[in-house]
Parts: structure tokens; sequence; C-alpha cells
């Protein structure tokens, strides 16, 4: 379970000095962004390119420091309990990059070793994976070259393989056809309902209506509104979650201005 409050990061922009000051032309990349995500059930961040979906999973995934806030993954906190937190989480960045010169099954082995299994547990882990994501056509084959489709199984395999309890999931549809899609959909309704706690972000309405549990709506750094896709229609009073969507983040900007 992740319950996330108030998380907060600003970056400098591009040529400005490394001073730790907070200065006004600061990049605020999320401000005071909270949610909760649950066990056996898949939570939805969607929001645009730009929104700050991928630096909330990077605080939540203990790679950025947030300037404020808090964050307790499966009782843990991100920012006292680091490596505790690694343990616990698999985390698929966007466009997670894969050793081209490795083979999939090399390219999974190695993070497994990495994650502290041994060398007998590793190989029987990486067995059930190519099973489980369906990679016995292309395992012992080197990366490079690999699909768009085939690069992300291996990237989820590299997360699952230490048997994480939460499972964060940046993008993982990105460059996918249909039927990649389709199957990877189908790998995260299965982890979901195996009791992981699942998050992804997505710019994809129909994505997220179709897979999500919950789902929190995230613009300009902050959340919009965070509930059940029929809570988000009722509450916006619309019918369709493109048009929530909109409606959403308009009544956050309105509220913005009246503050």
């Amino acid at each position: 379970m992740i319950v996330a409050n108030n998380l907060s990061k600003r970056f400098k922009p591009a040529g400005a000095g490394l001073g730790k000051n907070k200065s006004s032309n600061d990049v605020v990349a999320v401000d005071s962004v909270s949610f909760n995500a649950a066990d056996n059930s898949i939570t939805g961040l969607l929001g645009p390119n730009g929104a700050g979906k991928s630096t909330t999973l990077r605080m939540l995934a203990t790679l950025v420091t947030p300037d404020s806030g808090s964050a307790i993954i499966d009782g843990l906190d991100v920012r006292n309990d680091v490596l505790a937190v690694r343990k616990q989480l698999g985390f698929m960045p966007h466009n997670a990059g894969i050793y081209p010169r490795l083979t999939a099954r090399e390219n999974i082995l190695y993070y497994a070793r990495l994650c502290g299994l041994s060398r007998l547990d590793a190989n029987a882990r990486v067995n059930q994976l190519v099973e489980q994501l369906d990679m016995g056509g292309f395992v012992e084959r080197r990366a490079a070259g690999f699909s768009q489709g085939q690069k992300t199984k291996v990237a989820l395999g590299r997360a699952l393989v230490h048997r994480p309890q939460t499972i964060m999931l940046d993008e993982p549809t990105n460059g996918l056809d249909v039927m990649a899609t389709r199957g990877l959909r189908e790998i995260i309704r299965q982890l979901a309902g195996d009791g992981h706690c699942i998050v992804f972000s997505s710019h994809i309405m129909q994505e997220v209506a179709a897979l999500c549990d919950h789902i929190a709506i995230i613009s300009a750094g902050r959340i919009a509104m965070e509930d059940t896709l029929d809570g988000i229609l009722t509450r916006t009073g619309e019918t369709d979650l493109e048009d929530a969507f909109i409606t959403a983040t308009a009544q956050l900007n309105t509220q913005e201005i009246a503050s």
C-alpha cells in the first residue's frame, strides 16, 4: 500500500546555479501531491506529459528526495527507510533502458543478483517470469534489435524479479501495439488479483478507464481529483473520463485562482 501526503519537488531551471536555496525561478514539478494506492488494486496516475507523474513516482521509488511531504510504502518511510522500501518495491521507469549486448535472460538475472537473490534462486525466478511474461521466443537473444513490446517485457521482468509487494509502472504501454498493450493489461490485472499494489502512470484516458480501480488525476503538479471512475464521473457530472478530466482540472485551476 502507498500513502503519499503533500509530496512536493522543485528543480532548478537549466543553466541555473546549483545552490540549494529556493528561488522564484525554480520549476515546480510536483506541488503537494497526496493520494492512496491499495493492495489488490490498480491505481492510475492520469495526466498529460509534464504534469508531474514521473517525478511523483521517482520520489516514491526513493530515486528523488522530496523537498517536503511524506510517503509510506508498505509501512516504510521513503525518506528514512530507503533500502527497505527498494526491497518492497518494483519500479519500471519510463523508457527503462536494457543492456543491448545482454540477452533478455541476462538482463533480468543481472538485476536479480543486484537485488540479493542467490544464483540458484535468481535462475529459478527468471524461469518463472519467462513463462509468466511469455518471453520464451526471445529470452536467449541479445536485446539489441528487440521490439518495444519485447523491451517492455524485459523491463517488467526486472521490476518483478525480487517479488515486490508494490509495483509502479511509468507509462508502461508507451510505444506498444494493440496486441502488446492487451497482453500487458492482462499481466497487470493478474498481479493485482494476486494481492499486489499496482500504480501506473498514463496520459491515455481509455487505458486508465478500462484498467483502474482507482484514479488520481494530476495536472500541473497537483492532484485535481482522486476517486474511483464512477466517483469521478459523479463528482464532475460527466459521462466519460475525458470530459471528467477536463472538468476536474478546470475546477482545480479555479480553486487556485480563488486562493
